[in-house]
């Protein structure tokens, strides 16, 4: 009898850690929008204390971002090959965020850089692998 080889598996702690941290940085928008005194913290450092209207909106707009992501990060949203482009998409606009954070004239901002970076790997971790090509080697673009 021949098996099949198994099916390779997403890293699941991998989606869970970025879930966290996902919420993290949600909880710390939520605050931006509310009026938090934080905004050199965020958006380029630019407006120190409470964030102008349009970014206050901005920074509430990003819960339409996290929310579903952090989803897709534990598996719960998402087909595999779509959770796999999301999962790498968001991952490499998560590296160009660490890269961002890091050239900010905001000192204060800096503090991003762990999180940016380390959401980039994880997300990547989390992306369900190509599954194997099935025994004829058609690969199916799934």
């Amino acid at each position: 009898m021949v098996e099949s080889p198994p099916v390779p598996r997403p890293d699941v702690r991998s989606g869970a850690a970025a879930a966290v941290l996902l919420a993290v940085t949600a909880a710390f928008q939520v605050a931006l929008a509310a009026g938090a005194p934080w905004g050199a913290a965020a958006w380029g450092g630019a407006h120190p204390g409470v964030l102008p209207a349009g970014l206050r909106g901005a920074s509430a707009g990003t819960l339409v971002v996290y929310g579903p992501l952090a989803a897709v990060a534990v598996g719960r949203l998402g087909r595999p090959a779509t959770r796999r482009r999301v999962l790498r998409a968001a991952s490499g606009l998560m590296a160009l965020g660490a890269v961002m954070n890091a050239a900010s004239p905001s000192a204060v901002e800096k503090i991003w850089v762990p999180v940016t970076a380390a959401l980039a790997v994880l997300l990547w971790r989390a992306a369900p692998p190509v599954p194997p090509a099935p025994a004829g080697g058609v690969v199916s673009a799934g």
